[in-house]
């Protein structure tokens, strides 16, 4: 059996198949197909479009070199992350700052921060996916961007309004 190893394909970032661009992801090829359709880069068919070609985002196979269109990760992830992925490892921050926030929203009595001190120190790639994770998990709790500067005074973060829930994207 002939192992084809993409050029690149480790984690600098480089030419990926639709299986190893779909597991930064934790989704499966089929699902990351389905994504690249939908942002324009891949025809229903698998190739990729002439636009993805053009960019750089995408190669189709070569003969003697490697058997499926490869995709360039870090021209790809904008395009995937726009549509709510996130990447795996960045997963795991944006579940563990969503744990942190909603506990002390709840309150306890050893705890001296409040949530709002807490975002605060939130990265700033990370808000909206920690919105996002915080209004998937039904919490009322948002950070602010607009108000997160280093230095900056006044509370980061509000429990949500109504009105946010008719826009979700509004925060993220």
């Amino acid at each position: 059996m002939k192992v084809h190893r993409t050029p690149g394909g480790s984690a600098d970032g480089g030419w990926l198949t639709l299986t190893e661009l779909g597991r930064r992801y934790g989704i499966s090829a089929v699902h990351t197909g389905r994504l690249l359709v939908t942002a324009g880069l891949r025809r229903s068919s698998g190739e990729p479009t002439a636009e993805a070609l053009a960019a750089g985002l995408a190669k189709r196979p070569e003969p003697g070199d490697h058997p499926v269109s490869l995709w360039l990760e870090r021209g790809c992830a904008p395009h995937l992350e726009r549509l709510g992925l996130v990447p795996r490892s960045q997963h795991t921050l944006v579940s563990l700052w969503a744990d942190l926030l909603s506990a002390l929203l709840q309150g306890a009595d050893a705890v001296s921060v409040s949530a709002e001190e807490m975002a605060d120190d939130v990265p700033r790639d990370l808000v909206k996916p920690v919105n996002r994770e915080l209004r998937q998990r039904g919490c009322s709790f948002r950070i602010d961007p607009k108000l997160r500067t280093t230095g900056a005074t006044g509370p980061a973060c509000w429990p949500a309004r109504a009105s946010d829930a008719a826009d979700p994207r509004r925060y993220g």
